[in-house]
C-alpha cells in the first residue's frame, strides 16, 4: 500500500495543484481502522486498482521496464514511448 508524508502531500498541492489520495494507515497498536477511514481506504483502493492493473498489463506485454542498456534522456524517450505504442497496437489488433 501507498502510503504519504505531510510534506510530500503539500509540496504537490503548492507547487504542482495535484491532490494526493491514499489509504489511511494504522497508528502503531491500533487494531482497527474506523468505519469512515475503512470507507475512504476502500474508495482510494477502488480507484487505483484499475490504474495498477493498466500499467501491469503494460509491463506484461511490452516490458517496459527493462531499459537497462538505455544510457541517455533522448534513449530512454524513445524505449518509453516506443514500448507504450507497442502496447497500443497490442490492444487495437488483439494480440
Amino acid at each position: 500500500k501507498a502510503y504519504f508524508k505531510e510534506v510530500l502531500v503539500r509540496e504537490l498541492k503548492e507547487k504542482q495543484n495535484v491532490s494526493l489520495y491514499t489509504p489511511i494507515k494504522k497508528e502503531k497498536g491500533q487494531e482497527r481502522l474506523n468505519s469512515a477511514d475503512k470507507l475512504f481506504s476502500e474508495a482510494v483502493s477502488r480507484m487505483r486498482q484499475p490504474i495498477e492493473s493498466l500499467f501491469n498489463w503494460i509491463q506484461e506485454k511490452t516490458h517496459i521496464q527493462f531499459a537497462s542498456k538505455v544510457r541517455s534522456t533522448k534513449g530512454i524517450f524513445i524505449h518509453v514511448f516506443g514500448r507504450l505504442a507497442a502496447a497500443m497496437l497490442i490492444l487495437v489488433l488483439g494480440l
